[in-house]
């Protein structure tokens, strides 16, 4: 496929799943467990859905907001980057499906990156040291609650992928 000029390699975007995001960090959802009935029977509570990990070097856990554009598909993949401190989930508010872009190991390779469509209703958490794109949005204007970590110490790396760029694209155009 050719973007700007330049070819790149396709990659489709699978549905998120905890089994195929397992090596990446942990799917925030309910449904999978029974949960507990809380606060007279009005509510269900599901607790442990992520391993927050935010306490490296002296960092403690910090709740942001983030409103961000959708991404037009298909989506160039360029760069990725990493946070070796800490751990960083992303919870959708209002049903906003968003991109996962994720590759495993201490060096980005393009044939092992993937890519993951949530379902609106699914958040993440990038385990510590994943290799991850920045937040992709799809279809409009989205806000997600993001628990990172914020404290001293450089949390952010960063990998220009250079002449293995992918173009990442929903599958069936969903």
């Amino acid at each position: 496929m050719s973007v700007g000029g330049r070819d790149r390699r396709r990659l489709d975007a699978e549905p998120l799943t905890r089994a195929a995001f397992a090596p990446f960090g942990d799917v925030i959802g309910a449904g999978e467990e029974p949960g507990r009935i809380i606060n007279d029977g009005r509510a269900v509570r599901f607790d442990d859905l992520a391993k927050v990990e935010v306490a490296a070097d002296g960092g403690r856990p910090t709740i942001a907001l983030f409103r961000t554009e959708p991404a037009t598909l298909p989506v160039s993949v360029d760069a990725l980057e990493r946070h070796p401190l800490g751990s960083q989930a992303f919870v959708p508010l209002g049903g906003a499906r968003f991109l996962v872009v994720v590759a495993p190991g201490a060096t980005p390779i393009a044939r092992e990156i993937r890519a993951f469509v949530t379902n609106g209703r699914q958040g993440i958490n990038f385990h510590r040291g994943i290799w991850h794109h920045p937040l992709l949005a799809l279809d409009r204007e989205s806000e997600f609650v993001v628990i990172d970590r914020f404290g001293p110490g450089e949390n952010l790396e960063w990998f220009e992928l250079g002449d293995e760029r992918l173009v990442v694209t929903l599958e069936s155009g969903r």
